[in-house]
């Protein structure tokens, strides 16, 4: 059994944000429509608003379960404007191609150029009250289409090193450069906020 399984990893969910349902046995559909009505409010009934916020919940919710992640959280601070970011923190373990968990080995790991790279991510060492860490910000093209134009999909990340054995991924994703700075700033706050416990 990995090691980590024996800890705890906790985390603040940022006020705005619903906690995914990646780790329980739940019917998606009736989740995410009260997950909607929560979100939304008691003062915003409005049935479509509530169709399209459940669906893009439902969605969410499993697209990050395939991924496996420790939490995902949908941060939805506009209940009308849907889904601004996804927030997941997941777990890396040790392995016989790398028997170590290190910064370095989550500095490649994350800042890794690939063919969708819409410029060089950016690598800075941190340190956080869970370990020694590496954050990075990285940006891609994603849906291109036949005319060569696609989407931006930007990231914030921390890859954290619990111990030697195993280390934590915090990332958030979004598609508005609007939100570009506070959302950076928000996956800051988190990350000082991942604890892990035995």
């Amino acid at each position: 059994m990995p090691e980590f399984a024996a800890a705890t990893v906790r985390m603040r969910t940022p006020e705005d944000a619903v906690a995914l349902p990646v780790r329980t046995s739940v019917e998606l559909g009736a989740w995410a429509g009260e997950a909607a009505r929560r979100l939304a409010g008691p003062d915003d009934g409005d049935p479509k608003l509530l169709d399209a916020l459940a669906a893009e919940l439902r969605e969410a919710a499993a697209d990050s379960r395939g991924r496996g992640p420790v939490t995902a959280l949908s941060y939805v601070p506009e209940p009308r404007l849907g889904e601004l970011a996804r927030i997941e923190l997941s777990a890396l373990v040790a392995d016989e191609t790398y028997p170590e968990v290190t910064v370095d080995l989550l500095r490649s790991y994350l800042a890794a150029p690939t063919a969708d790279s819409y410029r060089p991510p950016e690598a800075e060492l941190r340190t956080l009250p869970a370990g020694p860490a590496v954050r990075v910000r990285h940006a891609y093209v994603r849906d291109v289409g036949r005319d060569g134009l696609g989407t931006i999909m930007e990231t914030c990340a921390y890859g954290i090193r619990a111990d030697e054995t195993w280390g934590l991924v915090l990332l958030t994703s979004w598609q508005v450069p609007a939100h570009t700075d506070d959302l950076c700033e928000l996956t800051d706050e988190l990350a000082k906020t991942v604890r892990v416990t035995s």
